[in-house]
């Protein structure tokens, strides 16, 4: 920001250097904005009085002269929490977390998305109710809410586009009836209600957390279905209407008379997710009804499990060599189901087999570092990081009054 016209450097853009850790003295935001001294005090004290800054400990000096150590401004983590939920299709999880994405309470239960969302989404109220009183905060602590739902998202209107996995879904107005269904649990007035793809979440909560340094990160999950999360720059690849990472329905031979759920025949989710498992172990007499099902079953150390979990991987190795050929990212991670030491390694044998030297010579191949909290850790950094945007802040500034 420096060099910018002093009038433009906002109360917003003061608290995102903060935030950043870019600058945390008023000294630094001095310098780094070209507001003066009094400027800079007056928009801190706005931030000051919607309780969004504290004080830390004393920093460095700030003049090379010396003096009294420079205060230390820092982002204030527990002025608010988000909701998280993250949705399958069988199961579901749900959070309440601090801004600074520590999981104060969760639950994980039974939640069938094919029962429709005025149920799905009226029942995670409740489940949003009880998890307030068990961490200890009050509904009109909460923020906002994420929710990660298993289908392609229009980011703009928080509504599933056509998904294949989620009947009647599609179009549905979710904001409005999550937000409906926390106020009819919790008596509090309605918040702001961020969705998006469960494997963008996933992928934007664990880069956030593990690979903060990686420019361009994909996550591939494989449990009922298939989906990727991109991540490039510190930000979710979306594309132009949230289709981006639909991998599951990229056309494989092999799956040519593999009847998929979108409708279509040869899709790679028919063959080779959590799902398409599932069936040929119950074909060949093996009780499994899902993934999570083969997921207990890789876990005993199952001989057919383990081996048609590596063949799968095999099947999405071969895609995934044209994704890291496209992407070229630093870190490829696996998750969901499926993702055990079997499917790993089917996915090595024909990634490195099929993907030029040069895509993979810099490419970590990992699994999961969050596990099942990934989609929740990742919805409610969408929230803070929606909330807390520049242009944001001075929108709820104006709100508070401050």
């Amino acid at each position: 920001m420096t060099g910018r016209n002093t009038t433009q450097a906002s109360a917003g853009e003061l608290l995102e250097l903060v935030r950043r850790g870019r600058a945390t003295t008023r000294g630094a935001l001095q310098q780094a904005t070209g507001l003066s001294r009094a400027t800079v005090g007056q928009r801190l004290d706005r931030l000051f009085r919607a309780g969004w800054l504290r004080e830390g400990a004393g920093g460095p000096v700030d003049s090379p002269l010396g003096g009294r150590p420079a205060i230390t401004l820092e982002f204030d983590a527990e002025h608010a929490v988000v909701l998280a939920a993250d949705l399958d299709t069988r199961h579901a999880r749900a959070a309440v977390l601090s801004l600074s994405g520590e999981i104060l309470a969760e639950h994980g239960g039974t939640l069938v998305i094919e029962d429709g969302p005025e149920l799905v989404l009226g029942e995670l109220g409740r489940w949003f109710a009880e998890l307030l009183q068990k961490a200890g905060h009050g509904a009109g602590e909460v923020c906002g809410i994420g929710l990660a739902v298993p289908g392609p998202v229009d980011i703009d209107t928080g509504r599933v586009v056509q998904p294949p996995m989620m009947p009647g879904w599609d179009g549905y107005d979710l904001r409005g009836r999550m937000a409906q269904a926390f106020t009819e649990h919790t008596g509090a007035g309605p918040v702001p209600v961020l969705v998006d793809n469960d494997a963008n979440l996933m992928a934007y909560g664990e880069q956030r957390s593990g690979h903060y340094g990686c420019s361009a990160f994909v996550l591939v999950k494989v449990s009922t279905g298939i989906g990727a999360g991109v991540v490039v720059g510190g930000s979710v690849y979306r594309g132009v209407d949230g289709g981006a990472g639909d991998i599951g329905h990229i056309r494989v031979p092999e799956g040519a008379d593999a009847l998929c759920r979108c409708g279509s025949y040869g899709c790679l989710a028919a063959v080779a997710s959590g799902g398409a498992v599932a069936r040929r172990l119950a074909e060949a007499g093996v009780p499994a009804a899902s993934g999570s099902d083969v997921r207990e079953l890789l876990a005993a150390g199952h001989p057919e499990a383990v081996a048609l979990a590596r063949e799968a991987g095999r099947r999405v190795g071969e895609v995934l060599a044209t994704v890291v050929t496209l992407l070229n990212p630093g870190v490829l991670m696996m998750a969901g189901d499926l993702a055990g030491t079997p499917f790993l390694t089917g996915v090595r044998e024909l990634l490195y087999e099929r993907a030029l030297p040069r895509s993979t010579a810099r490419l970590d191949i990992v699994t999961s570092r969050l596990g099942e909290r990934a989609g929740l850790v990742g919805a409610g950094a969408l929230v803070v990081e929606h909330l807390y945007a520049p242009e944001r802040v001075e929108e709820r500034l104006q709100a508070l009054g401050v």
